[in-house]
């Protein structure tokens, strides 16, 4: 597991996070979240990576992605699973993200343009799932489609106060939460909006 988190992060260190950006790339070296345009941002980098590690991937895995934005996080996600399922609801966005996903050759990602706060029913259940905007409560439907043994980031929150948590699925499908930091992401639209 040691080796695989070097992995993670030696790749990490290499991504060129101007890649995903249309503008502000001068400033694409900074930590911090930057506007990607319909008020949403590419994350903070040290951020993308804490979840990244925090989520364990096996090469196998099956990933539920919530909120594509850029495809920064997803690119990191499909690199070292098995497969992404990835859910975005602003259609330019979603567009560019699959063009620039297809222009590096990364084709274990599966795009959906849409409403991503209740999941993607059809394709559960997933190994891990990632949500990368803040909801008012954790979703009673992405636990519903986190596997047995599986592990879920979400952010959890208001629009002032959100923590960022790790929820793991034991093998009999008891549920374990583990508060990871304080954060502050876009709300999650749909259902559980904050």
């Amino acid at each position: 597991m040691e080796n695989r988190r070097k992995e993670i992060i030696a790749y990490f260190r290499e991504m060129d996070r101007s890649y995903f950006m249309d503008s502000n790339k001068d400033l694409a070296s900074l930590d911090h979240a930057l506007p990607i345009g319909f008020e949403q941002t590419i994350s903070q980098p040290s951020l993308v990576l804490e979840m990244t590690l925090a989520l364990g991937l096996q090469p196998t895995d099956k990933v539920l992605e919530v909120g594509t934005g850029s495809g920064f996080q997803t690119t990191l996600l499909a690199i070292f699973s098995g497969a992404v399922y990835t859910i975005e609801r602003i259609e330019e966005l979603h567009n560019r993200a699959k063009e620039r996903l297809a222009h590096l050759n990364i084709h274990n990602i599966h795009f959906k343009l849409g409403d991503g706060s209740e999941g993607w029913q059809e394709h559960a259940p997933f190994d891990r799932i990632m949500v990368t905007a803040a909801a008012s409560e954790v979703p009673p439907e992405l636990l519903d489609q986190l596997s047995n043994d599986g592990k879920m980031v979400i952010p959890v929150g208001n629009s002032f106060n959100q923590e960022l948590l790790l929820i793991e699925k034991d093998s009999s499908g008891k549920l374990h939460t583990t508060s990871l930091n304080n954060v502050l992401f876009v709300p999650l639209k749909g259902k559980y909006e904050i």
